[in-house]
């Protein structure tokens, strides 16, 4: 866990100081309007812990996890004073995952994408940066594997997401910003085998960097 926060924290720090070098001989707006539809990429880490329950087992077996990710976005803002309203939706490749191992892997569970659709609302104390809370629909792909006997199984689900995010404007059209987000996906039987069921319940934070080109 210790060293997936430090991977995602040098991803922050890289990735903005390397947005900031490419961008900052472009000329700068003397007034930022946030107003416009925007694209961008992403990347950075999430990590959570997956938690599994078998029929007629009281108890859940909780597994850590960890990894990667990176994706697009893309929204549109409406600023009215200081203040700023947007959505965005985002889609996003991930390798988020966890298992039990003693000393063969007996069980193991992988988010592979996600994707949310999203409502925010931000603040500009200063021009051309803007904080900003965000939250609304999530949406993901997770399978868990089974070791002895070798079983798997997968779902798509929808759940919820909330989070908040720092934004700023490099530019007339060039955003940076960093984003940590908590994501629950709920429950879900994935695996059956017989009159026995096993349950997942799915849940993650992520952090990551951005880079948005505004229209």
């Amino acid at each position: 866990m210790k060293q997936l926060l430090l991977a995602t924290a040098l991803v922050l720090a890289s990735g903005t100081a390397y947005a900031a070098d490419v961008l900052k001989e472009a000329p700068v707006a003397a007034s930022f309007d946030w107003t416009g539809a925007y694209i961008g990429v992403n990347a950075g880490g999430g990590f959570g812990t997956f938690k599994h329950t078998a029929t007629g087992t009281p108890t859940s077996i909780d597994v850590s996890s960890s990894g990667f990710l990176g994706g697009v976005q893309a929204g549109y803002n409406w600023q009215s004073g200081q203040v700023v309203y947007g959505v965005e939706t985002d889609f996003q490749g991930a390798d988020i995952k966890g298992d039990l191992s003693f000393p063969i892997t007996l069980l193991k569970t992988k988010v592979d994408w996600f994707g949310t659709l999203r409502a925010r609302i931000g603040y500009t104390p200063v021009d051309r940066f803007m904080i900003y809370g965000t939250g609304g629909l999530a949406y993901g792909h997770f399978k868990t594997d089974i070791g002895v006997p070798a079983v798997s199984g997968s779902k798509t689900k929808a759940g919820w997401t909330i989070g908040a995010g720092a934004e700023y404007a490099i530019n007339t059209n060039w955003t940076i910003k960093s984003e940590y987000l908590y994501t629950d996906l709920g429950k879900a039987d994935v695996i059956t085998v017989g009159p026995d069921t096993l349950t997942d319940k799915i849940a993650f934070h992520t952090v990551r960097i951005g880079l948005n080109y505004k229209f």
